[in-house]
């Protein structure tokens, strides 16, 4: 963040080496902006493919990343052949990216505008161009698409001007110097040309199922400074000053993009049925709240200060459990109910990898490591100077209650597996969980005795030693007799499970079977099936600063912030190959690996 824009392959208007014959772009080319609903993703010829309204996890009228001839997409480029470079304003996610033609160069600013007081109640969306030298011709048009080909969006005459409707949404397209063209019957567009001072904006708002005011298109370009100077400081606020320090605010910056203000909740990530593999087998929707993932980012939010979101997460995690417990679910929606199964709906998916997916069917699996991510998360809260209410202390002390039986349980693990198995890392998962609630009860924060959680904790460390690890492989292998190996057991060098020479000496027998460079797929057999998964490169990097190997922790954390986008963002996997992105993203679980392993090693001393 802050560095000098990396410049970008040439472009040239409907195509670029960044976007295929096939209309898709690369994945490693997206930016997002974001207003604490939703996220909107920007490529790097200027096209914004994904834009669902009013929430992110609401069907989207703009997706022409899942579906590139009927999915819909908001242009605005250069209509002559150009080069860019892009960067997000220090501090912000507001996205800046320069086109240079032969006859002049223009600065696009992008921004999803926020308020005078946080969020605006609808979804605006501002692009503002100015002319820096020369002059430039640009087009522009706004065309959503068909929601997954189940509507089909058509432009409404009125007084006010022309809006366009789509499935409930609610389209009003407004700007000044930007050249409007007669409306279609599908969407709006414009052409304008740019010279040296000049300046230009064009504004999408969006409701659903509520009215529209058109806003005032000078109101918007303020409100871009605005939006601007809200991510500043909220920036100001945030506080690391440890090694990749750029690296960790960005990915905080990022993290804070999958936020859902008005519930606290936080999405995994911010799209749904991005391959994880060519065939793909792999789709899945992350716009969900994964008690992990949320756990994970709270864990950041708490280190760096950030007590206005960690306490809003916080409270909606214990409420959310509570209101659909004494279960504990693997994720919940973005508002707290409870998802209902999937769909797929008719669209070809990126570069035709279907299926497209709504929805996530793991949600009815077993998994126990939630036991051990929401103690962890707790502990921390409680550890800097936050009270728990006797309500709460109750709560967890029946969910300790019930990892002392779940842990006998065979379940489908963090890679959420069809296969029920006595997997390692959901153990540890169990002996986590407990080992907090032992010192959250010593502290008075939880009632109750703690012998019982003491001994089942110890009674789950005697089992994993005995049972998990392997003579042959010299590791802890992921269910006992197996010789597979699973990279999620590497967690449990920061839980404090294990930082001696065993945990080595796993480290070692991972990366030797699993890992490529700095990248580590997730378990045993996935080489030949998915790319490498970024967030477990991250865990080993962690694990060596645990168990004193600060020097291979620094070399291999370095290689992998390298490993960033051009704006410092991450999706799920990485090919080790061709470094392409695979999976959704912004991915959180990615940034969170970061974030959580600058921490540790600055903590350690690295």
């Amino acid at each position: 963040m802050g560095a000098e824009p990396r410049p970008l392959p040439p472009a040239e208007r409907g195509g670029s080496p960044t976007r295929c014959e096939d209309g898709y772009s690369d994945l490693r080319g997206y930016a997002g902006l974001g207003d604490g609903r939703t996220v909107a993703l920007v490529a790097l010829d200027g096209d914004i493919d994904w834009f669902p309204i009013p929430i992110l996890d609401s069907p989207p009228v703009f997706a022409a990343l899942l579906d590139a001839e009927h999915g819909g997409r908001i242009r605005l480029a250069p209509t002559a052949e150009f080069t860019s470079t892009r960067s997000y304003v220090a501090g912000t996610n507001v996205l800046q990216t320069t086109f240079t033609t032969e006859s002049g160069v223009v600065r696009i600013t992008d921004a999803l505008v926020t308020g005078v007081a946080g969020r605006l109640p609808w979804a605006e969306l501002a692009r503002r161009v100015d002319g820096l030298s020369g002059s430039v011709d640009m087009e522009w048009q706004v065309e959503p698409g068909r929601v997954f080909r189940s509507a089909m969006p058509w432009v409404n005459d009125t007084r006010h001007g022309p809006v366009i409707r789509i499935d409930g949404v609610t389209l009003a397209v407004t700007g000044f110097e930007h050249g409007p063209s007669p409306a279609g019957s599908h969407s709006l567009g414009g052409a304008f040309r740019t010279t040296e001072g000049s300046r230009h904006l064009i504004a999408i708002s969006g409701t659903y199922r509520e009215p529209i005011h058109p806003p005032d298109p000078y109101n918007v370009d303020r409100g871009i400074d605005r939006t601007i100077e809200n991510w500043r400081a909220w920036s100001r606020e945030f506080s690391f000053d440890g090694p990749w320090a750029d690296a960790v605010q960005r990915s905080a910056l990022a993290l804070k993009l999958l936020i859902h203000s008005p519930t606290g909740a936080i999405a995994a990530a911010a799209t749904t049925s991005l391959p994880e593999a060519a065939d793909g087998s792999k789709n899945w929707d992350y716009r969900f709240a994964w008690v992990r993932d949320a756990a994970y980012t709270l864990q950041a939010l708490i280190r760096f200060g950030l007590r206005e979101e960690s306490q809003a997460a916080v409270s909606w995690l214990l409420r959310t459990i509570r209101t659909h417990g004494p279960a504990l679910q693997i994720f919940y929606e973005l508002d707290g109910s409870l998802p209902q199964g999937s769909t797929e709906p008719e669209a070809p998916g990126w570069r035709g990898i279907g299926p497209v997916r709504v929805g996530n069917e793991a949600q009815s699996q077993l998994q126990l490591g939630p036991y051990g991510d929401l103690f962890d998360v707790m502990r921390l809260y409680a550890d800097q100077g936050n009270i728990l209410d006797i309500e709460t202390g109750r709560q967890l002390a029946s969910v300790a209650d019930a990892a002392c039986d779940d842990w006998q349980k065979a379940d489908a693990g963090i890679w959420e597996l069809e296969r029920e198995r006595h997997y390692t890392s959901s153990k540890l998962g169990c002996w986590q969980a407990l080992d907090c609630a032992v010192h959250l009860a010593k502290q008075g924060q939880i009632p109750g005795d703690p012998r019982r959680w003491e001994v089942e904790r110890d009674a789950i460390a005697d089992w994993v030693h005995e049972h998990c690890w392997s003579e042959e492989k010299q590791a802890y292998t992921m269910y006992p007799g197996s010789t597979e190996l699973d990279t999620s057991v590497l967690l449990h060098a920061p839980s404090g499970f294990d930082r001696g020479e065993r945990m080595s000496k796993t480290i070692d027998a991972i990366v030797a079977e699993l890992g490529s460079g700095p990248l580590v797929h997730r378990y045993s057999g996935m080489q030949t099936e998915e790319s490498t998964f970024v967030a477990c490169g991250f865990w080993v990097a962690s694990a060596l600063a645990c168990v004193g190997r600060m020097e291979e922790a620094t070399a291999t954390m370095d290689a992998l912030v390298g490993l960033a986008n051009d704006v410092g963002l991450y999706s799920e996997m990485i090919d080790a190959e061709t470094l392409e992105f695979h999976g959704n993203l912004p991915q959180g679980l990615s940034h969170l690996g970061l974030i959580y392993t600058a921490i540790l090693i600055a903590d350690l001393g690295g």
